[in-house]
């Protein structure tokens, strides 16, 4: 890490750090540990305050149209499955969202994909807390990073823990093949111990204070909060997905938004180095007002694709119940199938039996007249002859979304 990098300004301290390399011997450096954040916001900008309140209005429109339907949930697996291959993208996991989205969760084809399906699973427990009323702490994230990584490359014996040992982030771009890691890293976080956890936990006291909400808009709050999770950088493996997610949880938590819906890594995704440019900058140089602003836009540009995608599965959801109100079929049991086949992408007769607590005659039955009518379609046969099926139409809607970013 380029230590001259780092100005009076820098909202922490450089904290001596040293180990042993098993080929090179001692080594020596130094480590960069946060402030913990303010209580009042950052000053900002005249263009910032206004991509704030952009943001926000953005965030208000989804969070009302939300709140007008009747069952906003429905939404939450479909936002989550295109989220998980855009966060996981990002963190250099990539599996094509076609194949995300009709993956299934029990029986992945690869290891890649599992961890692609594991961020569903982690964000589904974390959302459910929430809305228990539960406040977010170490444990938790503890437990949700175990979530995260398991059965994958990941999973090892500081899964579920905060790390144990010195990490680093990235490379630096005038680093030579011969340097230490930790001095060829573009960015050393704290080192791990009591004060990690210790600042930690502030960090989620923070974000669960009313207080804060009071004196710092919830856009320019979840900003500070997110940079402050990346920079502890607490796992071993993980934390860009956990803290990206902790952005949703937050808006989430303080009644910003009514449904987490929200999907904001395809934007970061397609702005990577600047994302990383912007978080960095903080550090060295406390670089607030265009980190805010980024984040801002991000946010902005998120909610909006978010309520488009929302309004759109709407009417979908719309038209597939017109075309069962014009059939023969029994109208209540086959709109539930229709509900259960937004939420769902693919799914299996055995899922439909499950999840709308059918007989498995009954349920067989009802699949196969919505296929009949075109409303869903077979997806295929997988190994043991189990077959699934899907509504072409949400489908499309969401790879849709992937082209034409």
């Amino acid at each position: 890490m380029d230590l001259d990098a780092f100005a009076e300004t820098a909202p922490g301290s450089l904290v001596k750090i040293n180990g042993t390399d098993p080929r090179r011997g001692a080594w020596a450096h130094m480590a960069f540990v946060p402030d913990p954040l303010p209580v009042e916001s950052p000053n900002l900008t005249g263009p910032t305050y206004r991509a704030v309140a952009d943001a926000r209005a953005a965030l208000a429109a989804l969070d009302s149209t939300a709140r007008r339907l009747p069952n906003p949930r429905l939404f939450r697996r479909p936002s989550l499955r295109a989220e998980a291959q855009s966060t996981s993208a990002l963190e250099g996991t990539y599996a094509p969202l076609a194949e995300v989205l009709t993956a299934d969760e029990e029986r992945p084809q690869s290891v890649d994909m599992r961890e692609v399906l594991n961020y569903v699973v982690m964000a589904e427990n974390a959302f459910g807390w929430v809305e228990q009323g539960r406040p977010l702490t170490v444990n938790m994230l503890e437990h949700l990073q175990q979530i995260l990584v398991q059965q994958t490359k990941a999973e090892g014996p500081s899964s579920g823990k905060l790390r144990d040992h010195q990490v680093v982030v990235g490379q630096r771009g005038d680093a030579q093949p011969g340097d230490f890691p930790v001095h060829a890293a573009r960015f050393v976080p704290s080192p791990p111990g009591l004060d990690l956890q210790a600042n930690l936990r502030d960090l989620l006291g923070w974000m669960a204070d009313r207080e804060t909400g009071q004196h710092i808009d919830p856009v320019v709050a979840a900003a500070l909060a997110h940079y402050q999770f990346e920079t502890l950088h607490p796992f071993h493996d993980g934390n860009g997905r956990i803290g990206r997610m902790l952005i949703v949880i937050h808006l989430f938590e303080q009644g910003t938004l009514l449904e987490p819906t929200l999907t904001v890594s395809p934007w970061f995704e397609a702005h990577r180095s600047e994302y990383y440019d912007y978080l960095f900058a903080v550090s060295t140089e406390a670089a607030w007002d265009p980190y805010v602003r980024f984040f801002a836009q991000g946010l902005e540009a998120s909610a909006k694709r978010t309520h488009d995608r929302m309004l759109t599965l709407v009417g979908i959801q719309s038209e597939m119940k017109e075309k069962v109100r014009k059939s023969k079929l029994r109208a209540d049991t086959a709109h539930n199938l229709v509900d259960f086949a937004v939420s769902n992408i693919s799914f299996t007769v055995r899922a439909v039996e499950k999840g709308l607590q059918l007989s498995y005659g009954r349920a067989n039955s009802l699949v196969g007249q919505l296929v009949e009518l075109g409303v869903i379609a077979p997806l295929g046969t997988q190994s043991g002859g189990t077959r699934r099926f899907y509504a072409p139409e949400v489908y499309n809607v969401l790879v849709g979304e992937e082209t034409g970013r």
